[in-house]
């Protein structure tokens, strides 16, 4: 009984019952992971016995690591949103979101307690952000805030926060890039090497701007605490921002990987069709048209008979 299409050849029909059932289990469990455009050369495989080399064709890394890379990639993004959010839009959740919490009573003209966003210093009330307006590349300077002359470090805070707003826009920038470069890493090699640059561009600037938030942050929450004063960190902020880092990371290495993994997929040939899967054609000249390199003496005989 023939198993596969007469134009896959007929060696199916002299396998052993043995291997045509595990070749059938392997079969069914391989067709519905496989491009439909690769689903002729599995089943020469299957016929001729290379199970693993049909396999190798099916799954081919580079489009499910580009697809996991545009999730990481998507969900870093949304992350940078939500903490760019907080304190410009004045609603559930986003006025949940700050890098500082301080007890400022009694500073200039500062409200009881204070939280620090991007955009703004804001007061608290029912455990929420109450932000008066909104101000991009707000400063973290409580000095100049509060228009006080009582020192929480000084104002070696102020451009750091300022170059901060900077650069989260820059990496926020670069990693929607990479976003859409990433549908071009699908079904490209040179696509995830793109994607893999322009995310490793958004990486660099997106971990700045959580070194310089941490930095100054944690020291301004230190300077609180050693004049007295309760102060916290924002969890949200926080996890955000470095859990942003953490996304593109990974981004830009499986981007990395799966443009280096898809250079194999030139290295299969179908003993069928005598052709690669993605590569050239193999040429197509005769012996005869070799013949004079493989059998000079031949062809000396030849040239004595025409002289003759």
């Amino acid at each position: 009984m023939t198993l596969f299409p007469s134009e896959l050849g007929t060696k199916a029909q002299f396998a052993s019952p043995n291997k045509l059932g595990r070749d059938h289990l392997f079969f069914a469990l391989l067709l519905p992971l496989s491009p439909h455009h690769h689903i002729i050369e599995i089943l020469r495989s299957f016929h001729v016995g290379r199970c693993s080399k049909a396999f190798a064709v099916a799954m081919t890394p580079r489009p499910a690591l580009a697809f996991v890379s545009l999730i990481l990639i998507a969900g870093a993004i949304l992350l940078i949103f939500l903490t760019l959010l907080g304190g410009a839009v004045d609603k559930n959740p986003t006025n949940q979101f700050y890098f500082l919490e301080a007890d400022t009573s009694g500073l200039g003209n500062a409200a009881g307690r204070t939280r620090w966003t991007f955009w703004n210093a804001c007061s608290v009330t029912n455990g929420r952000n109450s932000c008066p307006g909104a101000r991009p590349a707000y400063p973290f300077d409580p000095n100049r805030n509060f228009d006080t002359t009582t020192s929480f470090g000084g104002r070696k805070y102020y451009l750091e926060t300022r170059f901060m707003f900077a650069f989260v826009i820059i990496g926020l920038f670069f990693a929607v890039c990479a976003l859409f470069l990433g549908l071009v890493a699908l079904c490209s090699r040179i696509g995830s090497f793109l994607s893999s640059a322009t995310c490793s561009v958004a990486l660099f600037f997106q971990t700045l701007t959580a070194a310089l938030m941490t930095a100054v942050y944690v020291q301004g929450r230190d300077a609180f605490r050693s004049s007295g004063r309760t102060a916290t960190l924002g969890r949200y902020n926080f996890g955000f921002m470095w859990a942003a880092v953490a996304a593109l990371f990974l981004a830009t290495l499986l981007f990395c990987v799966g443009g280096v993994t898809g250079k194999k997929d030139k290295v299969y040939t179908s003993r069928a069709g005598g052709r690669r899967f993605f590569g050239r054609k193999k040429s197509t000249k005769s012996a005869r048209n070799r013949g004079s390199f493989i059998d000079p003496e031949r062809q000396r005989r030849m040239d004595k008979e025409d002289s003759d």
